[in-house]
């Protein structure tokens, strides 16, 4: 762990990361790849210590509310957010300011920010999404090694749907020869159906590989998969696009189950709705006295 100071917080998207590197030790990750210029060891956290106080001011400055993000590049419930904090103190700070909030993370810690959350969402929107790459806990813990499980995920994804928080579902990404099944992948969504999400998003089955995350790739490969890394070079190539091989049928399966059970499914939807902000206070309120005037009262 190093700290930084950051000369800025928010994406042009109104998106942050509060940490840059991680240590959940997915085998996949696509953060690792050089185009991100991360100038130290990957697993060497470094902290924006001015976050919060960057944060205070972004929000003040801003002329209307919006959605909040984080998760994008650096998921933000590492196992070191439990000693700093610093995603509880900005929930505090988008709460006080009336903004909504939506995160991207693998882990179960979000549950310490519950009650947070749920105040987010009970005056704005707040969305937490969920990365499920496997129903499989064996495989799970090979492919994600120090983050939760996919049934912690899961019985997370419930509590959250019992505490009236809405939940998007990355399904992402997917191996060829490893995770890409049928069994898979309508056992994920079978979680999907029992924690009605509201949406799942997918961008097809495979993953990304570029220079940084590859080299990560292949040595986690031969370490666990042995012979595999050569399949993959044999008929990938230094491709950045790696498809499953039954990735078309796959991704029919993966439109018809949604479709018929309720859940959104195309990307461009699930985005539009993670953006739009909501205040729902106001709109109670406007509500209530559009009643009175037709009353007259």
């Amino acid at each position: 762990m190093h700290f930084v100071k950051a000369k800025g917080i928010l994406s042009p998207q109104n998106g942050m990361n509060l940490y840059r590197g991680c240590s959940h030790g997915c085998i996949y990750c696509d953060s690792r790849s050089k185009c991100y210029h991360m100038d130290h060891a990957f697993e060497d956290i470094e902290v924006k210590e001015n976050a919060v106080e960057l944060l205070a001011c972004a929000l003040t400055r801003k002329r209307k509310k919006c959605m909040i993000g984080t998760g994008a590049m650096t998921d933000p419930y590492i196992p070191l957010e439990m000693e700093m904090g610093n995603v509880r103190k900005v929930l505090e700070l988008i709460y006080e300011k009336g903004f909504g909030f939506t995160v991207i993370t693998k882990s179960s810690r979000i549950l310490r920010d519950l009650d947070l959350l749920q105040k987010i969402n009970e005056k704005t929107k707040c969305v937490v999404q969920m990365t499920l790459t496997t129903y499989d806990e064996a495989l799970c813990r090979k492919l994600e090694p120090h983050v939760s499980t996919t049934h912690e995920r899961f019985q997370t994804l419930k509590t959250l749907r019992d505490a009236g928080i809405p939940t998007v579902v990355w399904l992402s990404p997917i191996l060829p020869f490893i995770n890409d099944t049928q069994d898979n992948i309508s056992g994920i969504l079978d979680m999907c159906m029992e924690a009605e999400v509201r949406g799942v998003i997918c961008f097809g089955m495979g993953l990304t590989l570029r220079e940084g995350n590859r080299e990560y790739f292949y040595s986690q490969l031969d370490r666990l998969f042995p012979g595999l890394k050569e399949k993959y070079i044999r008929l990938y190539g230094n491709r950045y696009m790696i498809e499953s091989p039954r990735g078309e049928s796959l991704m029919r399966l993966f439109h018809q189950i949604c479709g018929q059970n309720g859940i959104m499914h195309d990307n461009d939807q699930i985005f539009q709705y993670l953006h739009e902000f909501e205040e729902k206070g106001q709109a109670e309120q406007l509500s209530i006295w559009d009643w009175m005037g037709e009353y007259h009262i």
